[in-house]
């Protein structure tokens, strides 16, 4: 009996030492987007991300592709959402400074975390981030992090 245990306990051993060798990177955001057109202009213009081929999905779908090769896909659709601000993309950036002046001249409100207008928050790590929302409500963190 106390052999049949053992073996248990072995081959559980193995399965969990097996499950935790996954490696996962992020491969793509999926949002619901009541004007693609509207939706695509934001995320070309403001986040100035590469549109790319969308699989053929069709014409209520477009794919764009952040600097990492990580995709974000914008499907048209006239399903209901709440946004809130504690469920968001979060992005680096590699000029904060910058991008909020580029914010500031493009008039797209941003705020920093207990949304104060135009000014940043700074992590206990000493990450600076803002907030801002695209144009169906899904707030975006943009930060100064370290990948």
């Amino acid at each position: 009996m106390k052999t049949a245990w053992y073996l248990i306990l072995v081959l559980f051993t193995m399965n969990l030492a097996s499950a935790q060798n996954f490696e996962f990177n992020k491969d793509h955001d999926a949002l619901l987007v009541k004007d693609l057109d509207k939706a695509a202009s934001f995320y070309r213009d403001i986040l100035g991300l590469k549109e790319i081929d969308n699989a053929g999905l069709g014409p209520k779908f477009k794919w764009f592709e952040l600097e990492n090769k990580v995709q974000i896909h914008l499907i048209e659709s006239e399903e209901l959402f709440k946004p809130h601000k504690g469920v968001h993309l979060a992005l680096n950036v590699n000029d904060l400074d910058g991008f909020m002046a580029f914010l500031i001249e493009k008039k797209v409100h941003f705020e920093n975390w207990p949304g104060e207008k135009k000014v940043t928050n700074t992590r206990p790590d000493g990450v600076r981030q803002i907030y801002f929302t695209d144009p169906d409500g899904y707030w975006i963190e943009v930060n100064t992090n370290k990948l």
